[in-house]
């Protein structure tokens, strides 16, 4: 294997030029810097990555720890912070850490260990809030993405969770329905308590009841709710909800499976809407109503303004972009013999 001396004498200059031509510092003349990289290129050199590290005390890597990997909205926002991380002549390391806040807190732990420039982060609720005091101990720059932390102030790249969720219950009501359940998430995560805020005062604008029986709250991921199906169908006709809002679209996919194991038909006996939207490979696109919010820009935006705080590019502390989802109103939610009471 080459080394940068090999590379040195090829070209006819110093070991201390060739660094500087990998490195870009320092002045360098036109045809020095072609005769030291037609050397590299003769000789296959790969510069030696830690080593560049140990002087300019970065190591262009970059994690980015989120909560499912299998949710289609997560997978979006690793492909934005990827390719922004790249353009910018960054490396992104991804961690998962599947809704678990001691998994999260060891995959922390090892990025310290790891001498990563910085951290992208949608953490698993508001006692991550431990997780980042260590990243704010340890002077890592850090963004979150999607969720915010009660007690943190921080730079975020999130959804407008509340108008969302403000927009589709806009849509069943138009639509005449006044029993809407929620099935939502845990509202230690921010998410949640948002959707679950605007959910209750949508019903309260129209002065519509708001039922206890018909809030339930849940996992975000992908898990069964057979217990909920179970409670929505023992309850008195007068009582029963004649459309179903789902805090993502993981909880939609297992609900809308448990309904039509029970014989329910969506739209025609309970209407359906949820946030976030679905991979088009997925069984249920294009059917579901949905707020469908503009992942790969999280992760993008996310990663531009981590390295803008990692290369000290920007004065602002605390960046706050919310950015608004599109709401794709199909056929889940579309009665064709529509009489909701």
């Amino acid at each position: 294997m080459a080394t940068i001396y090999d590379v040195a004498k090829l070209a006819e200059v110093s070991p201390m030029t060739v660094s500087r031509v990998i490195n870009q510092k320092g002045p360098i003349s036109e045809a020095t810097k072609l005769k030291v990289e037609q050397a590299i290129e003769a000789l296959n050199y790969i510069p030696n990555k830690s080593a560049q590290s140990l002087v300019s005390k970065k190591t262009k890597i970059l994690s980015l720890l989120i909560t499912d990997i299998s949710n289609p909205f997560f997978t979006k926002v690793a492909r934005g912070a990827e390719d922004k991380a790249l353009q910018l002549g960054y490396q992104v390391i991804f961690s998962n850490s599947d809704e678990d806040i001691e998994k999260e807190s060891k995959y922390i732990q090892m990025l310290l260990e790891s001498r990563v420039d910085g951290v992208l982060m949608a953490p698993s609720g508001d006692q991550s809030r431990k997780n980042v005091k260590k990243l704010i101990k340890s002077q890592i720059p850090f963004v979150l993405l999607d969720r915010e932390i009660d007690g943190v102030d921080s730079d975020i790249v999130l959804g407008n969770s509340y108008e969302g969720t403000r927009n589709l219950i806009d849509h069943l009501v138009e639509q005449g329905h006044k029993k809407i359940a929620l099935i939502n998430g845990p509202t230690y995560i921010s998410t949640a308590r948002e959707r679950k805020r605007a959910y209750i005062e949508t019903l309260q604008f129209y002065n519509l009841p708001i039922d206890e029986a018909l809030i339930f709250e849940t996992d975000y991921k992908q898990q069964s709710e057979t217990t909920i199906i179970d409670k929505l169908m023992v309850l008195p006709p007068e009582q029963k909800p004649t459309a179903i809002f789902a805090a993502n679209n993981f909880i939609a996919v297992t609900m809308m499976k448990k309904l039509k194991e029970r014989g329910v038909n969506v739209p025609n006996d309970i209407a359906f809407v949820c946030f976030d939207d679905f991979d088009p490979v997925m069984d249920y696109h294009p059917f579901f109503t949905v707020a469908a919010q503009p992942a790969y820009d999280f992760g993008y935006l996310g990663t531009q303004i981590l390295i803008d705080k990692i290369e000290g590019n920007s004065s602002q502390t605390n960046r706050r972009i919310v950015l608004p989802p599109e709401i794709v109103i199909r056929e889940s939610s579309l009665r064709h013999n529509k009489n909701p009471s």
